[in-house]
């Protein structure tokens, strides 16, 4: 502790101010009605909200939106999802998620999915762009039924590229565990930490790449899909790979930066999933 004399006294610095740091939370149920998807619970706190814009056909198109534009140091964000039995889910953003530099604190970001008996849920965030000395960690949880299908799309920018701005340092500690049936069928752990300039350029890591995605469709007839997902994949103007095993279907796409593979990931989503991607993403 710093001191200061004054007079005859020893005064106390006055304590370094703390930080407000935000805290998102949202929570969404959607259940079959009708012959559509409707809102059963909705909850919001902090930045977080959601924007559930008119759509046409049975699914239920819901918009995830953070009012403070991006995650600074220290923020955590959580989001629960539940597609209960029949209903359709599509879940996205409006535009990319940004996560700023930090002086040394972690942001949090924490998904739980749950996907009911003969649901469809969609996970198509728009990319998230990680800014020089951002440090996230996030975890992706999803319990999908047996007969359900969830499908998950996440992009991955290191920099800003338009700013010709190329990550040294900085931490992105990914972790994802889904489940299906009660059955753990994927585990993903991502940890990139420290100096990166040099890791990322290693071969085995991202060849000097910035943008990376992963696909990942669990449903009863993912194995089954796969020479049509590569067929869909085929032309992509980035280096991507698919494989199947296990009762899921993972792709995985880089790219030198994001357009190229924004434009290969839409043209494979749009045509794997059987649907144009959410409005949002087009505009």
């Amino acid at each position: 502790m710093y001191a200061t004399l004054h007079g005859d006294s020893l005064l106390a610095a006055p304590p370094a101010p703390q930080r407000q740091r935000a805290l998102g939370r949202l929570v969404l149920e959607a259940t079959a009605s009708g012959g559509a998807t409707r809102v059963l619970n909705l909850s919001e706190s902090g930045p977080s909200r959601i924007r559930l814009p008119r759509t046409h056909g049975g699914a239920l198109e819901a918009v995830m939106m953070n009012t403070g534009g991006g995650i600074a140091c220290g923020d955590i964000m959580h989001v629960q999802v539940a597609a209960k039995s029949g209903s359709d889910v599509v879940m996205t953003t409006p535009a990319a998620e940004r996560i700023y530099r930090s002086d040394g604190a972690v942001s949090e970001v924490h998904v739980r999915l749950d996907v009911e008996s003969g649901a469809r849920l969609e996970w198509l965030p728009q990319e998230t762009i990680l800014y020089e000395h951002a440090r996230l960690r996030r975890s992706f949880e999803a319990e999908v039924a047996e007969d359900a299908t969830l499908s998950i799309f996440e992009a991955v920018m290191l920099g800003r590229h338009a700013r010709g701005e190329r990550i040294t340092h900085g931490l992105l500690d990914d972790r994802w565990r889904i489940r299906c049936a009660g059955r753990l069928v994927h585990a993903d752990n991502l940890v990139l930490d420290g100096a990166l300039d040099a890791l990322l350029r290693q071969p085995a890591v991202m060849r000097g790449h910035t943008a990376f995605a992963t696909f990942l469709h669990v449903a009863p007839d993912a194995e089954s899909r796969l020479e049509e997902a590569r067929e869909a994949l085929a032309g992509a103007e980035c280096a991507c790979a698919a494989s199947a095993w296990n009762g899921r279907l993972a792709v995985r796409l880089l790219a030198p930066e994001i357009a190229p593979l924004r434009r290969s990931a839409t043209a494979f989503l749009t045509r794997f999933l059987g649907r144009p991607l959410p409005r949002v993403w087009h505009s």
